[in-house]
């Protein structure tokens, strides 16, 4: 029986739902993980930095390892892993476990992306492909609007143990939609990977990875402590803690949207207006977050700029490495998740040198004009691109 595009790349897009409300959730999540563990904010956070550290190195392992079996077997294979993973941090009892078992659920991503993206556009008509990509990535965006906060929700009112071992049950879904709607397939060809492994290591591929790194910093130097950096500076209540992460949710599909139309027109042209105005709201967020209504508008701002970013940093990279677009591709995601690392690691430092919250949301200001620097002073990857 012929395999049905859209219910396929729906399977997907439940995939992309799951691998984003487990990676996201436990930031709305960090100061009721903290007390039960008996560790401080700053630590759990380290929660974060391992997982971005798994996907980082799992993506381009995991993708190689399933590269003998075809994509829908390596695809429901990455959502079996993503369920034991988050089983096991639901039974988890110390910190140190729950480490470990983040970091095995790391492993699932970065492959999941990276194979599932190609498994989308396969599915459709060349001139459609795109498409099919954008709407698989739709399930994380609309994660951060439904469930994250949903799990944010449930973590916070029944304990963080049933917000994972809930998550692990969208596994389970995503794994048997994706065995019963991907059609069944041949492996592909293995890639030459010493010679995509040569372009990678150009001085323009290294430059656009470096300036995802730092962009995905920024985002995550405030995403990671946003439930504290609430209840300290805003004074929130958890619901007010729900509210905005949902709203953060909206802000990443304005985000994507407004991203995508700057960097049609240009990437350089893109970066270089974003990260001004990012850099910009999150020097002014600890004043406005002193209201509530302050915190929603300025968090609605903030997630879009940040994520207005991605489409750019994602094109920057596939242009610097024309000649090994996959596996650029996979090693981005890995470098956004180097960010999201970086971002934890400084927000815990600023945090840990007493400078408050309010200076953690200040620290990604100086990552946004390192970053803007970056793109001012070095050319474009492709020139007629931009």
């Amino acid at each position: 029986m012929m395999a049905n595009p859209r219910l396929a790349i729906l399977a997907l897009a439940a995939g992309a739902f799951a691998i984003g409300t487990t990676e996201f959730a436990p930031m709305g999540l960090l100061p009721v993980i903290a007390r039960d563990l008996h560790v401080s904010v700053p630590r759990a956070g380290g929660l974060v930095s391992a997982y971005a550290f798994g996907v980082m190195l799992g993506a381009p392992f995991m993708t190689l390892l399933l590269g003998a079996v075809s994509r829908k077997r390596a695809l429901v294979f990455l959502m079996c892993l993503y369920v034991v993973g988050n089983l096991g941090a639901g039974f988890s009892g110390t910190y140190v476990w729950l480490m470990v078992w983040r970091v095995v659920t790391s492993l699932s991503h970065g492959a999941f992306f990276g194979l599932g993206a190609v498994e989308a556009s396969s599915l459709v008509p060349a001139e459609r492909r795109a498409s099919a990509v954008a709407s698989m990535f739709m399930g994380l965006t609309i994660a951060n609007i439904f469930g994250v906060p949903a799990a944010t929700w449930l973590g916070t009112a029944s304990g963080w143990r049933v917000a994972f071992l809930v998550t692990a049950s969208l596994g389970v879904v995503a794994a048997l939609a994706l065995s019963l709607a991907l059609p069944a397939r041949g492996r592909g060809a293995r890639p030459d990977i010493l010679g995509e492994l040569r372009v990678l290591i150009g001085a323009d591929v290294l430059l656009a990875l470096a300036v995802t790194t730092l962009g995905a910093g920024i985002m995550f130097v405030l995403y990671t402590y946003i439930a504290p950096f609430l209840h300290s500076i805003t004074g929130a209540s958890n619901a007010l803690v729900t509210v905005v992460l949902m709203t953060i949710g909206v802000g990443f599909s304005l985000g994507a949207a407004l991203g995508g139309r700057l960097a049609d027109r240009s990437t350089r042209f893109a970066l270089l207006c974003v990260f001004p105005v990012l850099g910009a709201i999150m020097l002014i967020y600890p004043a406005l977050a002193t209201t509530s209504f302050g915190a929603v508008g300025g968090i609605l701002l903030w997630s879009t700029a940040s994520f207005a970013l991605m489409p750019a940093l994602q094109m920057r990279t596939m242009q610097a490495a024309s000649r090994a677009p996959a596996l650029a591709s996979s090693v981005n995601i890995g470098a956004f998740n180097l960010g999201n690392a970086l971002g934890a690691w400084i927000g815990g430092l600023v945090l840990a040198g007493g400078l408050g919250y309010g200076a953690v949301s200040m620290s990604g200001t100086v990552l946004a004009l390192i970053g803007f620097l970056i793109v001012l002073f070095t050319r474009s990857p492709v020139a007629s691109a931009d």
